[in-house]
């Protein structure tokens, strides 16, 4: 099974760090990513929050919520686990000069983008596919810019997406109430 997982890895972050490298990718990918990382997922659920009426508010809080869990859970795999990133043990991948502090496993920016679009897609099902798109656009920018194994994003997703189900099966009761003592 574990070479099973080397070969998907090898062979994906081959194709896309590589294989379909351009000019147009190098600057959008640079760019897009970044909608995965801290700084704008906790900007966006911020602006949800204190911005929108009722429901969106509502739809920031359940982010928030998601996004809380599913950092957590992905930072704490980080330290446990201590993948170092594909550019420290691959040779001739084109690394983009982006240097991480932390480790790989699983992808931050995936985990955070699949919990706030799962988050999204159960509330406003008509945006599902943009917002899914948009998540797994960020996860492959990832492996395109040499900062994570194709497995890590696979883990991202699955742990931004069951972060999202978690907040929506079993948390709503307590988040509908926190709303009502927080803004009413």
């Amino acid at each position: 099974m574990k070479k099973g997982f080397k070969w998907f890895d090898d062979k994906l972050i081959e194709i896309l760090n590589d294989k379909i490298k351009s000019d147009f990718l190098d600057k959008f990918m640079v760019k897009f990513t970044n909608l995965g990382g801290g700084i704008f997922t906790t900007c966006f659920v911020i602006f949800l929050i204190l911005i929108g009426k009722e429901k969106i508010r509502f739809i920031g809080i359940q982010a928030a919520t998601t996004l809380i869990i599913s950092q957590s859970i992905t930072y704490s795999l980080k330290a446990l686990l201590s993948r170092e990133r594909p550019y420290n043990i691959l040779k001739n991948l084109n690394t983009f000069d982006i240097i991480m502090k932390d480790y790989s496993f699983p992808s931050g920016h995936t985990s955070a983008s699949f919990s706030i679009a799962t988050t999204i897609a159960f509330n406003v099902p008509k945006l599902s596919i943009l917002v899914f798109l948009i998540a797994l656009t960020i996860g492959i920018s990832r492996v395109y810019l040499g900062v994570h194994y194709p497995t890590d994003v696979v883990a991202g997703i699955i742990l931004g997406v069951v972060s999202g189900i978690i907040v929506h099966v079993y948390l709503l009761v307590y988040l509908e109430k926190f709303m009502e003592i927080i803004f009413h």
